[in-house]
C-alpha cells in the first residue's frame, strides 16, 4: 500500500502487515474456536476481533454504536475500558462468518482511506481512545502498535506463534522504548545520576541505556554505559509481553536475567506495563 505522505508509509505497512495476517489467522476458525481466552482479561477471540473491527470503524467515521453494556463485566476497571467495550460487547453474539466478513470490509474500507488520505501528518484528529485528540502520524503509529499487539495476543490464545521481528514489531519496539525512561525514573524511582541497562535478544535485538539525570529526568539512547546502576537481559516476546501487561513479573522471573541492584530491577520490572 503506498500513501501521499512518505512520513506515513512505515505505519501503514505495518499496519496492513499485521491486520492481514489477523484476517488469515480467525478466517479458517470453526465457530467455538471464537470463544477461546485470550490475554486480555474478559476478552475471547471474538472479543478481541470486535475491539479490532470497531477501532478501525472509528477511524473510518462511522458512528459509535448505542449500546448499554451489562453491569456483570467485572474486567472494567476504567473509563477507557467502558468506552472500548461498547464495540465488543455489542458483537458478543455475531457469528464467525458475521465476524469474517465484517472484518474483511473493514479492511478494505480502512486501506482505501489510508491510500486517499491528504491531510498533513501534523493534522490533529481524534483517536480512538475515547476520542482524544493527537495528530494523525501519531494516531496510526497507534493503530499500527494496537494491531500488532492484538495479533499476538490471536497467536497466543489459538497457539500459532509467528512475526515476532514483522514491521508491526518494529514499530511496537520503538512504542515501549519511547516509555522506558518514564519507567524507570518515576514508577521505579531509580536514583539521580544513574544508568539502567536493558539488553534484549531473540528475533529483535537491541541494547538501550535509560540514563536519570540530576533532576530525576529519564533519557534512553543505544550507548552503552560504562557503570549502569543495574542490567536487565531478557528476550523480546518476554519484553513486549511485560510492556504491554500480558505478564507478570513473577510469572517470567526465569526468563530474565538482572545483573546489578536486584531491588531497582525488581520495581522497573514491576512497573514495566506501560498499556492502559
Amino acid at each position: 500500500m503506498t500513501v501521499h505522505h512518505p512520513s506515513l508509509q512505515t505505519y501503514a505497512d505495518a499496519w496492513s502487515h499485521s491486520i492481514e495476517a489477523i484476517s488469515e489467522l480467525v478466517k479458517p476458525l470453526v465457530e467455538g474456536e471464537w470463544n477461546r481466552r485470550t490475554p486480555c482479561p474478559g476478552w475471547s477471540v471474538r472479543d478481541m476481533v470486535s475491539h479490532i473491527i470497531g477501532a478501525e470503524c472509528e477511524m473510518l467515521g462511522d458512528p459509535r454504536p448505542i449500546h448499554s453494556l451489562p453491569s456483570d463485566l467485572f474486567h472494567i476497571t476504567s473509563d477507557l475500558a467502558r468506552y472500548m467495550e461498547v464495540q465488543v460487547d455489542v458483537r458478543r453474539h455475531h457469528t464467525a462468518p458475521e465476524m469474517t466478513s465484517e472484518l474483511e470490509y473493514t479492511i478494505i474500507r480502512r486501506s482505501r482511506q489510508l491510500r486517499n488520505e491528504t491531510r498533513s501528518p501534523d493534522t490533529v484528529v481524534r483517536s480512538v481512545l475515547a476520542g482524544r485528540e493527537m495528530t494523525l502520524e501519531m494516531t496510526l503509529w497507534m493503530r499500527a502498535f494496537d494491531v500488532w499487539v492484538h495479533e499476538q495476543d490471536l497467536r497466543t490464545a489459538l497457539h500459532q506463534p509467528g512475526n515476532l521481528d514483522s514491521p508491526g514489531a518494529h514499530i511496537t519496539r520503538d512504542f515501549l522504548l519511547r516509555n522506558l525512561p518514564k519507567v524507570v525514573a518515576k514508577d521505579a524511582g531509580a536514583p539521580t545520576n544513574s544508568a539502567v541497562v536493558f539488553d534484549v535478544h531473540g528475533p529483535i535485538e537491541f541494547l538501550r541505556t535509560v540514563r536519570v539525570d540530576d533532576r530525576g529526568q529519564g533519557s534512553v539512547d543505544g550507548t552503552p554505559s560504562l557503570g549502569p546502576l543495574v542490567t536487565i537481559a531478557l528476550d523480546w516476546e518476554t519484553f513486549y509481553r511485560l510492556a504491554c501487561g500480558r505478564v507478570r513479573y513473577a510469572a517470567v522471573a526465569d526468563r530474565v536475567k538482572i545483573e546489578g541492584d536486584e531491588d531497582l530491577a525488581d520495581a522497573i520490572l514491576r512497573n514495566f506495563a506501560v498499556t492502559p
